[in-house]
């Protein structure tokens, strides 16, 4: 609310009659996910608290969005409907038939960009070829010149009497369940803080190691708009300057600055990519066929798979909503090149599952896994699920949190399970025994590649 540039361009042009409206699609897609309903109506609540603490309310309808307003905004007299940018290529086309229809009916249209740092247009203009980035290293060194120093300006709202239907709440969506923990934007103001305030010194190292400490956790309050990205990027650059700071802690801060403005370049593709959520950027791979199943897919959808990291990492999701972003990399790559699936398969699984709901940024992070996306690498990044739990988790200690099958195994041997595993295990497990790998990761591998050389022009 103290930096939303759509509220703040809307108040530009008369008083704010703020209006959630719930149109099939939406309700659809939260029924499809309890967890991600139960946090949204959560995040509604909070919204219409902070409404009325400066003077208005919410007002809820639930139907066709340009209907919907068009109806509403002839009621109260309103000349200007205002909303944030969605970046999703199926949100784009559904904002423009909106906006269209709006226009139609004489009422001025303002769609403005509030999720990014950097609005894709201000990085467009800098860019040859004025259609938006596709290699992240030149993109990321311009938007660091371009990070806004003041957020949006706090807005009053309108009192008028407008009738509202009642907020969403979770078993609308079939969610049983309400989130634990506070949702509120004071209660993600805090989390930021707290995140700047230490844990984010240690950054360089929790990024990639799911044991040694918190990452920042915020990707849900960044999706629901209970923060501003703008905001903690201006913190973290604020950070940076503590002259007290070591130069790993520099270079920490820093690091999360840069995954900041990843987040931007997701967006910004999804934004003048229209095909993106289901074509390869690389259209050299749109020729490529992943697989959509795998006799060992349920083993990947339910964290047996018998490769502890990757299971670990589903079962954390599962659990939680959540998954460490190291490790999402590794459960990603294994579903795409040991498994040979589609990408699209893992994103709409996940999708699901997941808390945040930003399908743009899900799409450009898996389409860069998947090595058909904005990546540059000449090969796909395979990662050895192993090896990476030897150098990113080598005490075992984020997989024995989430494989309790696996906490009495010594630590030589918790990673080793195609030779050792199933004898250790069995009598101290009975039942609930940890499973040997379902394949072979180097012949896997091998025969990707192969496919892959002989399919796709490098």
């Amino acid at each position: 609310m103290e930096d939303h540039l759509g509220l703040a361009e809307a108040a530009s042009y008369g008083d704010v009659v703020p209006v959630l409206v719930l149109d099939p699609v939406r309700s659809a897609r939260l029924r499809a996910s309890p967890r991600r309903a139960a946090y949204y109506c959560a995040a509604v609540e909070a919204l219409d608290a902070a409404i009325r603490a400066r003077g208005g309310r919410l007002i809820v309808r639930r139907g066709a969005t340009a209907a919907t307003l068009r109806s509403l905004a002839r009621g109260i007299g309103a000349e200007t409907v205002a909303w944030t940018v969605r970046y999703d290529a199926k949100e784009i086309r559904a904002d423009r038939d909106v906006q269209a229809a709006l226009e139609e009916s004489g009422i001025r249209v303002l769609s403005v960009h509030d999720a990014p740092v950097v609005p894709p247009e201000d990085l467009a203009l800098a860019h040859r070829s004025g259609d938006g980035w596709r290699a992240f290293v030149p993109y990321f060194e311009r938007w660091r010149t371009l990070i806004p120093v003041d957020g949006a300006a706090p807005v009053q709202f309108s009192r008028a009497e407008v009738s509202s239907e009642a907020l969403p709440v979770p078993a609308e969506f079939g969610a049983r369940e309400g989130v634990a923990g506070t949702v509120s934007p004071a209660a993600a103001a805090e989390k930021l803080a707290a995140f700047l305030n230490g844990p984010i010194l240690g950054y360089g190292i929790a990024r990639n190691v799911p044991d040694a400490g918190a990452t920042s956790e915020l990707s849900a309050e960044f999706s629901f708009g209970l923060c501003s990205a703008r905001s903690a990027v201006r913190g973290a650059c604020a950070r940076a300057t503590d002259p007290f700071l070591l130069i790993e802690e520099t270079t920490a801060v820093r690091l999360w600055l840069r995954a900041l403005a990843q987040r931007d370049f997701f967006l910004q593709l999804g934004w003048y990519n229209d095909a993106l959520d289901e074509a390869p950027l690389q259209e050299k791979m749109r020729r490529f066929a992943f697989a959509r199943t795998h006799p060992q897919l349920d083993a990947w959808r339910s964290g047996t798979t018998g490769f502890p990291l990757v299971d670990a990492g589903i079962r954390e999701l599962r659990e939680t909503g959540r998954m460490h972003p190291r490790v999402r990399a590794i459960v990603a790559s294994f579903l795409c090149f040991d498994l040979g699936v589609d990408w699209r398969v893992g994103r709409d699984e996940w999708d699901s599952l997941l808390i945040e709901d930003d399908p743009a940024l899900a799409t450009g992070n898996w389409q860069w896994v998947a090595g058909v996306g904005a990546d540059l690498a000449a090969y796909p990044r395979i990662y050895n699920p192993v090896k990476q739990a030897h150098r990113f988790d080598p005490a075992a200690g984020y997989v024995r949190r989430w494989i309790p099958e696996l906490a009495g195994l010594p630590d030589a041997t918790i990673f080793e399970r195609g030779a050792h595993g199933p004898q250790l295990s069995l009598p101290l497990f009975g039942a609930r025994r940890y499973p040997a790998p379902i394949l072979d990761h180097e012949e896997a591998a091998r025969a990707f590649l192969a496919r892959y050389r002989s399919e796709v022009a490098v």
